[in-house]
């Protein structure tokens, strides 16, 4: 490992953000990081929009990034998507969508921007398996470039006609009445007496716009030092805004499942192809941090973080009993440089979803304090 390790993991996020070498997304992600003290991703492997919806509202203050798997809510639909980009636009925290690509790049363009999902339209992050070859990286880029650019440019209008349907009270709507409402006394009788079939015509357009790169915020760096109160937080946020206009790709790097068959040379391979991609690889997922270049800002998340119990805390933190190894969010945070703790059971089991987001986020961020030089272990 060279120097340069160290290095970058003592600094700061809003620092690591204001790198010239730093892309948009991931300089965007620190920023949020910093402003909202929080480095923690809650799994949300739930079943049906309303549990994810739910589970969103809930720990949304709480999260820099929400890890979701469409793929297992049965009823996941455009609707689904709306409601989530709603919530993560109010909640501010970015959708990181653990699709684990790993085909050739027909396929995976196909899988990214088609289909039911269309991951690519709504989820600012996604992973992929390097198994298939680097080719697999430079697919989801044009997929993803090509996504963004339709999306921008395109103008959807929907037009339908119809008789309105009376509510279930037997009554029409207000819309109606409103449509309807004006005094056409100049007409015929003729014309008054022939009964005529009410009708309704709705337009709908959506225009979609590039959001512009956001400059950083002066003050985030105090912000992440806890030198400002909340006002200041929900001003900071406010004037970071939303994300950029674009997308980002995290490698499976390394895996927390007992016997998984990564080798460190299959990591030594992600690593190599990041660096060949870095505007649009943001990172790994992967249990210790990966940085070791002189210009290597990739993030590295973590899952497989497991807190005691806070009626237990010295308790012990056990699998699950099917491969999956859990350690605390300082084993991964101080000693193995992990930037984002990835939390699912632990947050979801939890009687008060919310309240057990904030302890975890107040444990990641107290040891990414004491990773930097800010706070000394207990």
């Amino acid at each position: 490992m060279s120097s340069t390790q160290p290095t970058i993991l003592s600094l700061p996020y809003s620092i690591r953000a204001d790198l010239p070498f730093t892309p948009p997304l991931t300089s965007y992600l620190l920023h949020l990081i910093s402003i909202k003290r929080s480095n923690l991703c809650v799994s949300a492997d739930v079943h049906t929009s309303s549990a994810l919806l739910r589970l969103a509202e809930e720990v949304g203050d709480y999260i820099c990034v929400l890890k979701t798997h469409a793929d297992i809510v049965d009823d996941f639909s455009e609707r689904t998507i709306r409601g989530l980009n709603e919530i993560a636009r109010r909640k501010m925290f970015l959708i990181f969508e653990d699709r684990k690509f790993g085909d050739i790049g027909s396929t995976v363009q196909s899988q990214y921007t088609r289909g039911p999902l269309s991951i690519a339209t709504w989820a600012h992050l996604t992973n992929a398996h390097l198994f298939p070859g680097p080719s697999i990286i430079s697919a989801l880029h044009s997929a993803a470039t090509a996504t963004l650019t339709s999306l921008n440019q395109s103008v959807f209008t929907e037009i339908t006609t119809g008789t309105p349907c009376a509510s279930l009270d037997g009554s029409s709507s207000d819309d109606e009445a409103a449509a309807g409402g004006e005094d056409h006394s100049d007409h015929s009788d003729a014309e008054a007496n022939v009964p005529r079939k009410s009708s309704m015509v709705t337009a709908t357009t959506t225009i979609s716009q590039t959001v512009e790169n956001t400059p950083p915020i002066p003050w985030t760096r105090s912000l992440s030092a806890g030198d400002t109160n909340s006002t200041d937080r929900e001003q900071a946020l406010q004037e970071l805004g939303p994300p950029p206009h674009a997308r980002g790709l995290l490698l499976i790097a390394e895996m927390s499942s007992d016997g998984n068959l990564i080798t460190p040379e299959y990591t030594s391979s992600c690593v190599s192809a990041a660096r060949a991609h870095p505007d649009f690889v943001m990172g790994f997922i992967a249990q210790h941090a990966l940085n070791s270049g002189a210009r290597d800002v990739f993030l590295t998340l973590t899952p497989g973080v497991n807190l005691p119990p806070e009626s237990d805390p010295e308790g012990a933190r056990k699998g699950d009993g099917l491969g999956q190894r859990w350690r605390s969010p300082r084993d991964v945070v101080v000693a193995d440089g992990a930037d984002i703790i990835i939390v699912g059971r632990g947050v979801l089991s939890a009687k008060n979803r919310a309240a057990e987001a904030e302890r975890y986020r107040k444990h990641s961020w107290e040891a990414y304090e004491e990773r930097i030089g800010r706070r000394n272990h207990d």
